[in-house]
């Protein structure tokens, strides 16, 4: 069957008839029915078809199958976040020419779009993704399982959290033999302030990359343990700090400077939430060196440092504007809409725009925070506001917003 198929594709890439290509060893009808997998066939007539193709029928037969294997490789390279294999498994895929003709074919495009969106190249991962689904209703098991996992890791690198949570809990373990989705899933829950369940997962997915020895996607996994934990006191802070201080050194030993700028920002929240703006706004400014300037990842940490500034009279509101508007064009040339509205706001709150600054949150900020789901983040806003419009007297729309808390509370 995989002979015909194979030389189904070479024919045509040949350019030649069904009936040139069997002209003198056997007719048209006979090739039509070999190329369909339809009739048995001697040894003679494939290597005679394949000798006049220009192949040989059994080396292109062991590429064939090994195909799945290399599929394997590069699905494992990616989970692995072995960059270096990646790279190269994805040259010799791009150069593999019967990909084109396999039954892997769906799982190799769902590969292609996970490498994008490792790669952060969210428009070719979309485009890949939905023409998947224009040309397959029903997919494989593992296939169908994959997409969801592709498609919740998308939600989330575009800031669609509710989105993200609702496909990934939809995934059936029992048919997607990954345990990785775990992490991806605790993500979307820590987005949405879902602590428990966060933390669940990621102590799932620890489980799984200790087992495999994958030791770069635990430090992802032991930093959502650690920052949804619950601690008390200063002997547990400090704990934390041992246990953050450890995870950095993990960064070091395995050269993970990107993972290592989640750790610090992470760390850095730490201290910022204990008022501790020196070591906070040091901790930022470290992660945002390690980080490329164009990125979402960079804006957090910028966004997290000028806050902390300001809050902590560190630099002066010279400084801080200037930081705000250059944190703004980056902003606005990646098309990150969440970094846009956050800097905004915190440009009002620099500037001393009371009323612009409430105005822009009630109008344009929380709608799209609520849009997101940003539940933390809306929550927070609403009671600010609350507290606003109370200490304004505006008792109208304090009760609005005391009402929603209420109901969301």
């Amino acid at each position: 069957m995989h002979e015909g198929r194979i030389i189904k594709y070479f024919r045509k890439k040949a350019k030649l008839t069904q009936q040139q290509l069997g002209d003198g060893i056997c007719s048209d009808t006979h090739v039509s029915k070999i190329e369909r997998g339809m009739t048995e066939y001697s040894p003679e007539v494939t290597f005679l078809l394949s000798k006049r193709l220009g192949i040989n029928i059994e080396e292109e037969l062991s590429r064939f199958h090994n195909l799945k294997k290399i599929l394997a490789r590069w699905h494992d390279a990616i989970i692995m976040q072995r960059f270096e294999a990646i790279e190269i498994i994805k040259e010799e895929l791009d150069n593999e020419e019967l990909i084109q003709i396999s039954e892997h074919q769906i799982l190799y495009d769902l590969l292609r779009a996970r490498y994008h969106l490792l790669r952060n190249n969210l428009i070719e991962a979309d485009i890949i993704t939905k023409n998947i689904q224009k040309a397959h209703r029903k997919l494989p098991p593992y296939e169908s399982n994959l997409l969801k996992h592709i498609l919740g890791m998308y939600y989330l690198a575009n800031k669609d959290m509710i989105k993200a949570v609702n496909i990934l809990r939809s995934i059936n373990s029992d048919d997607y033999n990954n345990p990785e989705y775990y992490l991806t899933l605790s993500t979307a829950y820590l987005a949405v302030n879902s602590k428990i369940m966060a933390y669940y997962y990621a102590e799932l997915s620890l489980q799984f990359f200790i087992k495999t020895n994958n030791y770069l996607r635990s430090i992802d996994a032991e930093m959502i343990m650690l920052i949804t934990r619950e601690g008390e006191g200063q002997c547990d802070f400090q704990k934390i700090v041992e246990q953050y201080e450890a995870l950095i050194q993990t960064c070091d030993l395995c050269h993970a400077h990107d993972k290592k700028a989640k750790v610090l920002h992470n760390l850095a929240e730490e201290h910022y939430c204990r008022k501790d703006y020196k070591a906070s706004s040091r901790l930022f400014h470290k992660s945002m060196l390690l980080k490329e300037k164009k990125s979402a990842e960079y804006l957090i940490s910028l966004e997290a440092f000028i806050r902390c500034c300001f809050e902590g009279s560190i630099l002066s509101k010279d400084k801080l504007e200037k930081l705000g508007n250059e944190g703004l064009v980056i902003a606005r040339e990646i098309n990150q809409g969440l970094h846009t509205i956050n800097l905004q706001l915190l440009l009002l709150r620099i500037n001393n725009q009371i009323a612009e600054y409430y105005h822009y949150l009630s109008t344009k900020a929380l709608t799209y925070y609520k849009k997101c789901g940003y539940v933390s983040i809306v929550q927070r806003y609403e009671k600010e506001l609350f507290n606003y419009h109370l200490k304004t007297r505006q008792i109208d729309d304090a009760l609005k917003f005391a009402d929603l808390l209420i109901n969301n509370g």
